[in-house]
């Protein structure tokens, strides 16, 4: 949480009502602001108002040789985790700040989740957004209940203007931060995950820039079980926590080349709190590349019908990459935090997964331009059992021989040894078959 004005004063107050324990142990000697007592309190405080959601275990366990049990935080009513330190942060204001409202600037899930939360605990709440933002997400806003107001062609404009109307009116301006009230409502997840599923040997989450999920949840397991691994996943196009970690503060400056895609794993490392307890608490950050995303987007579909974006899939997608041998008949959780990914975006993600996946492929070939030629060659896919989803003549541009037909054909396959051997058949029998490369 970043509070525009009486910041100290704000996070005081609200630690300073969190219920004691009778345990009075410290997480790390790096973070005094978060103890498992903050977890355990956070986690009472929203048990009614974000949903407790299934740790199943996966039918992927046994194709990647583990105990994979999914933690699927996309159910959320937002479809993103962050409603659980944002219901903890809003309920943990002072009651004259309630009433005068809270303010944000973006299009974020941490956005989406004030709106809904803030408008259920009838908490006055402005979202300012860019006018480049989706219509989608305007329009969730606006249904969980919140004053949407367009402002500016960027995101920094939108940001300025909610400060100054911050300032203005007396409103509270949000902007996700690591404040131990926020961490600890993140770090019930690992709390839920620990009760789920007994004798577990890791739990993987998304990193990146907003890493308050593994840094809050690594506070919560460690405490349980110091044996458990907590395991960080981010992008090889830009690993920011890694970058933060390895310079012992967060890092700035990391250009993000495809944010709309990556949403929130792709920001700037934000905050001190959430590096130090990553750097004391985790046990490994790796780093994953955009096709092994894509791939894990696909297999979640398949396997669990499961539609994720990126920071939900990135957990997966270091098993889909083989980045953690040593969890090889392990038991281990992976936490799909997120599923609010714009169908224009699905429908691309999906296309592109398929060709990576050696599931669709494409070709051309020269054929006779004569009766018959062309009900051979669909012979010869019919034969390989392969689906023909698109095929195209071209007559007029060939540069082979007259009297000849360019077929370009997009077909589907089982896997990559059906692919391989539907190309041996072409081969065989069109020697000058081109396979389109992905």
């Amino acid at each position: 949480m970043k509070i525009v004005s009486r910041n100290e004063e704000l996070l005081t107050d609200t630690l300073s009502r969190i219920p004691p324990s009778s345990s009075t142990t410290i997480l790390s000697s790096c973070n005094k602001l978060i103890r498992f007592e903050d977890i355990s309190a956070a986690a009472f405080k929203i048990q009614c108002g974000v949903q407790k959601t299934p740790c199943m275990y996966s039918r992927l366990s046994k194709q990647y040789g583990m105990d994979i049990y999914l933690k699927k935080e996309y159910l959320q009513y937002t479809g993103s985790v962050k409603e659980r330190g944002v219901l903890y942060l809003l309920t943990s204001l002072p009651q004259d700040q309630q009433r005068k409202g809270v303010i944000v600037a973006s299009d974020s899930n941490f956005s989406m989740a004030v709106a809904y939360h803030a408008s259920e605990l009838r908490i006055p709440v402005f979202v300012i957004m860019s006018t480049s933002t989706s219509p989608v997400r305007v329009k969730m806003c606006r249904e969980y209940g919140a004053m949407v107001i367009s402002y500016g062609t960027t995101a920094k404009d939108s940001q300025i203007h909610a400060r100054r109307l911050a300032q203005e009116n007396g409103y509270l301006y949000l902007e996700e931060e690591d404040s131990a009230v926020y961490l600890s409502g993140l770090g019930t997840v690992g709390l839920e995950v620990y009760e789920q599923v007994p004798k577990l040997d890791a739990v993987i989450f998304p990193a990146g820039g907003h890493c308050g999920l593994l840094a809050g949840s690594a506070a919560t397991l460690k405490y349980l079980n110091p044996h458990i691994s907590v395991i960080g996943v981010e992008s090889e196009s830009f690993p920011v926590l890694q970058h933060s970690l390895k310079a012992g503060h967060p890092a700035e400056d990391q250009a993000c080349n495809n944010h709309h895609f990556y949403g929130d794993v792709s920001g700037v490392c934000f905050g001190s709190n959430s590096l130090q307890l990553t750097g004391k608490l985790v046990d490994k950050v790796v780093a994953v590349r955009e096709e092994d995303i894509l791939i894990s987007m696909l297999r979640l579909l398949e396997y669990e019908r499961a539609t994720v974006d990126a920071e939900g899939a990135i957990g997966l997608a270091a098993l889909v990459a083989g980045k953690l041998p040593e969890l090889k008949g392990k038991r281990v959780a992976v936490v799909i935090c997120s599923g609010n990914l714009e169908l224009h975006l699905l429908q691309q993600c999906i296309a592109r997964a398929l060709t990576l996946d050696n599931t669709v492929c494409r070709f051309s070939l020269v054929i006779s331009d004569c009766p018959g030629d062309m009900s051979k060659l669909l012979e010869i896919l019919a034969r390989e059992e392969a689906r023909v989803l698109d095929i195209k003549q071209e007559r007029t541009f060939v540069t082979s021989e007259l009297f000849t037909v360019e077929v370009i054909c997009t077909a589907e396959t089982r896997d990559k040894i059906h692919t391989a051997q539907l190309r041996n058949a072409l081969l065989e029998r069109y020697p000058t078959t081109t396979w389109t490369q992905r």
